[in-house]
């Protein structure tokens, strides 16, 4: 096999993998925060809300990314009578999709500290927004730092789903180069490797915190 075409073409995929990397870390920062508001919603006794947000995750969890990332891709346009850009549908789609997950993994650790935590923050004068911000969320996130960071793997993996829109991210580019060199084996072989360290790595971050919190 001739590796050489793989240094010739590193600073593209270097390039494809930066183009992941920020496809990951904007879906992070903005479907984490969601998914602690829905994961509040459903936990809420307000029954409407309650459902409107078990509702969400239901739909959501049942649906595979491909399909949400094809419904702002054609649909919303459709809808609205705007052209969206591609990346603008990805990242709306990517914070869909995973803010169900996320908000799965809040819920959970918010019933991990218990009723108890609550109940007393309500009691010292503090409504249920404040007791959650201050008292629930931040020992619940310390709780579920592992499986969140799990599923930020998870996103980060899933990133490879917006080749079939032809957003050049590190799957599309490798692909393009092999089209170009006639060289699939050794660049499906460093995709697979990138991904392995990548992913790999933060695994073993997330065991760290596993460690830590038992």
């Amino acid at each position: 096999m001739d590796w050489q075409v793989i240094i010739a073409n590193l600073p593209l995929l270097m390039s494809g993998l930066a183009k992941s990397v920020q496809l990951t870390v904007v879906s992070i920062l903005f479907s984490v925060p969601l998914g602690c508001i829905i994961a509040i919603g459903r936990l809420s006794h307000r029954r409407w809300l309650s459902g409107a947000c078990t509702a969400f995750v239901n739909v959501l969890r049942s649906n595979p990314l491909i399909l949400i990332l094809f419904w702002f891709y054609f649909l919303v346009p459709l809808i609205t009578g705007r052209n969206v850009n591609d990346l603008t549908s990805i990242i709306a789609a990517f914070i869909v999709f995973f803010a169900a997950y996320f908000a799965e993994i809040v819920r959970s650790g918010i019933q991990s500290v218990g009723a108890r935590q609550i109940q007393a923050g309500l009691s010292s004068g503090l409504t249920y927004a404040q007791t959650m911000r201050h008292i629930v969320l931040p020992q619940a996130i310390r709780a579920m730092l592992p499986a969140l960071i799990t599923q930020c793997i998870v996103v980060f993996q899933g990133t490879t789903v917006v080749y079939v829109i032809g957003y050049s991210e590190l799957l599309h580019t490798a692909a393009s180069i092999a089209e170009r060199t006639v060289r699939p084996v050794e660049l499906y072989v460093t995709v697979a490797f990138i991904y392995f360290i990548v992913c790999y790595s933060a695994s073993r971050i997330a065991r760290h915190f596993e460690k830590g919190a038992a």
